[in-house]
C-alpha cells in the first residue's frame, strides 16, 4: 500500500502508532516498525534521561524507521529536542503547541516534521511553517483533544481540501474498516492509539489494558474543556470532574482537582478509581490484547478486503 506517507517515511504500510503517554516506549514502537508500520516513542511522559534510554534501545530493537512524539508544551521540551537531535531521529510528530516552535530547527537537521491538528485552519498554519504533513485528529480520539469537537468523518475531508501536504487520519480508528473509511476520505495514512495501547508490547498497566477491553459504547466523555480537553473513560475521578463541571467550576478549580500525575496513576500504575483512563471512543469495539505486529497485519488484511468489497457498488 503506497501513499505519499509511506514514501515520506520509507515504511511498508500507512499505519502509524500514536505516541501515547505511558504506553509508547521503545518496545511498542519497535514492534510496530518491525511489522511494517511506523512506531512512535511517546516523549510526553518521559524526562530527557528516560527518552535518551529509550532512543538508545531502539538501535538494538529495530533497523526500521521510527519517530518520536514531542508535546511542545512539555516543561522538558527543549531538553527532549536536544536528545532527539543527538540520536539523529529522522521523524518527529509534534503536538500540543505552536508548530512554528521547533519545525525550522528540525528541518535544518534533516528531520521530517508532522504536527497534530484538530481543525482545517490549524492545518493551513502548519503547512505555512513548513511541516511535512499533519495528523488530523477527530473528536473521537482518546486523551487530550481539540476544543472544536469535530468528528473524524467531518474533519478529514475538510483538512484534505485545505492543504496540499499529506494528511494522516486519527481518532476512532482500530481496524481495517475504519482505516479504509479514512483512506476513502483522502487520508494517506492512519494514526492508531487506543488499539495499540491494548497490546502486549504496550507499557501501560494491565488494569488499564483491561479497562480498554471491557469498555462499551458510550463509556468515554470529553472533559475539562476549560483546562485542557481530555477524553476519559468513566470512573470515580471522571465522575467527580463531571460534578465539578456541572456546577460551573473554574479553570483553577479543575486544575486543583486534577493535581499532578493523574495520567500516570491510571495508565501506568493501574489506579482505575482515581487515575485518568485516557482512551478513545473506539474502545467499545476492542476485545483482545494481541501483539502489536498482529494488529498491523490484521488491519492491512481487513482494509484490503474492505476495499475490494466496495467494488460491488461501482456497477
Amino acid at each position: 500500500m503506497k501513499t505519499r506517507i509511506t514514501e515520506l517515511f520509507n515504511i511498508q504500510y500507512p499505519i502509524i502508532q500514536a505516541g501515547m503517554i505511558w504506553c509508547s516506549g521503545s518496545k511498542l514502537a519497535a514492534a510496530v516498525s518491525n511489522a511494517g508500520g511506523l512506531g512512535i516513542i511517546g516523549a510526553g511522559s518521559m524526562k530527557p534521561d528516560v527518552l535518551d534510554l529509550h532512543l538508545s534501545k531502539m538501535n538494538t530493537l529495530t533497523d526500521k524507521p521510527f519517530a518520536v512524539n514531542l508535546p511542545i508544551f512539555s516543561a522538558y521540551a527543549e531538553e527532549q529536542v536536544k536528545c532527539i537531535l543527538k540520536h539523529q531521529v529522522k521523524i518527529v510528530f509534534t503536538s500540543a503547541g505552536n508548530p512554528k516552535t521547533y519545525t525550522a530547527l528540525f528541518k535544518e537537521h534533516g528531520v521530517k516534521v508532522i504536527h497534530v491538528i484538530p481543525s482545517p485552519k490549524l492545518a493551513q498554519k502548519c503547512e505555512a511553517v513548513g511541516v511535512d504533513g499533519v495528523v488530523a485528529e477527530g473528536f473521537e480520539a482518546g486523551g487530550h483533544n481539540g476544543q472544536d469537537e469535530i468528528t473524524t468523518l467531518s474533519l478529514i475531508p475538510q483538512v484534505v481540501d485545505a492543504v496540499s501536504i499529506p494528511v494522516i487520519a486519527a481518532g476512532g480508528i482500530a481496524d481495517g474498516r475504519t482505516m479504509a473509511a479514512t483512506l476513502a476520505l483522502g487520508a494517506e495514512a492512519v494514526q492508531v492509539g487506543t488499539r495499540f495501547a491494548a497490546t502486549i508490547e504496550s507499557s501501560a498497566h494491565e488494569e488499564f489494558k483491561q479497562a480498554i477491553v471491557s469498555a462499551e459504547a458510550g463509556d468515554t466523555r470529553l472533559l475539562m474543556k476549560k483546562l485542557m480537553p481530555v477524553r476519559l473513560k468513566h470512573n470515580p475521578f471522571s465522575a467527580e470532574v463531571m460534578a465539578y463541571e456541572s456546577r460551573g467550576a473554574t479553570k483553577e478549580e479543575l486544575a486543583t482537582l486534577l493535581g499532578k500525575g493523574r495520567a500516570k496513576r491510571g495508565i501506568f500504575e493501574g489506579d482505575m478509581d482515581q487515575g485518568e483512563i485516557e482512551i478513545g471512543q473506539i474502545s467499545g469495539m476492542i476485545t483482545d490484547i494481541p501483539h502489536a505486529g498482529d494488529v498491523v497485519k490484521r488491519m492491512i488484511e481487513e482494509c484490503k478486503h474492505v476495499c475490494k468489497a466496495l467494488y460491488r457498488f461501482t456497477d
